[in-house]
C-alpha cells in the first residue's frame, strides 16, 4: 500500500518543499475546498440526470482543483456542488478520471487498514479500514457507462470519494481514540487558517 494518504493535506511539516508558483496554486485551490464544519460535507449529493457541456466543465474544474491542491481525489461536495461526481488520479502521469453516479457493485471481504488524509480536514491523518478490491459502476462525464475494477490505492481513493458523496468523512471510519486526537488537531489547524485569512 502506498505511504501517501488518500488526499493531499495541508500539513506543512509533511508537505514537500514547493516552489513559489506551485505553492500559490495550491493555496488558491485549497481555498476552494470546503472544510470541516461546512454542512455540505455532511449532505448526500444528488444523482446527475443531465450529461451536457456544463457537466464536462464541472468535472474539468474539479480535476484542476484536485491537481493544483496536490490531491489524488476530489468529490463534488468538497467544492460545494451537490452532484454525485468524483474525480481522481492515482498515478501522477495518468489522466484525471471522472466518475458520475458511482455505485459500489462489489467489495472484497479482504480489507486493509491504511492512513488517509483529506483536503477538507486539514492536518488530519487517521487509519481507515477498507476493502482492498472493489467493482464500481457509473458513467463518465459524457454519459458513457463505466465499470471500474480497482485494487489497492485506486480502490481506497474511490471509496473515500464515494463516502464524501454520502456525507461520510474519514473521522466516521476511524477508531474513537484516533478520532478524538484528530479533532484536536483539526480544531487547531482550522483556527490557524482562520487567523491567517483574517490577517
Amino acid at each position: 500500500m502506498a505511504d501517501e494518504p488518500v488526499e493531499a493535506h495541508e500539513d506543512e511539516e509533511r508537505a514537500p518543499a514547493l516552489d513559489p508558483e506551485t505553492r500559490a496554486r495550491r493555496d488558491a485551490a485549497l481555498r476552494l475546498v470546503r472544510k470541516y464544519g461546512d454542512p455540505v460535507l455532511r449532505s448526500r449529493a444528488l444523482e446527475v440526470d443531465r450529461f451536457d457541456e456544463a457537466l464536462v466543465e464541472e468535472a474539468r474544474r474539479m480535476g484542476q482543483v484536485m491537481h493544483d491542491a496536490l490531491g489524488i481525489g476530489l468529490a463534488a461536495t468538497q467544492v460545494g456542488v451537490m452532484h454525485r461526481v468524483l474525480v481522481y488520479r492515482v498515478e501522477p502521469d495518468a489522466p484525471v478520471a471522472s466518475l458520475i453516479n458511482p455505485v459500489l457493485e462489489w467489495a472484497s471481504e479482504e480489507k486493509e487498514i491504511s492512513e488517509e488524509g483529506c483536503l477538507s480536514l486539514p492536518g488530519v491523518l487517521v487509519d481507515v479500514e477498507r476493502p482492498i478490491h472493489v467493482r464500481v459502476t457509473g458513467s463518465d462525464e459524457r454519459g458513457d457507462a463505466l465499470t471500474i475494477e480497482a485494487s489497492g490505492l485506486e480502490a481506497r481513493v474511490i471509496q473515500h470519494e464515494m463516502d464524501h458523496l454520502d456525507g461520510v468523512l474519514i473521522l466516521d471510519r476511524t477508531p474513537r481514540d484516533q478520532r478524538k486526537a484528530a479533532m484536536k488537531v483539526l480544531r487547531e489547524r482550522l483556527a490557524e487558517l482562520d487567523a491567517a485569512r483574517a490577517a
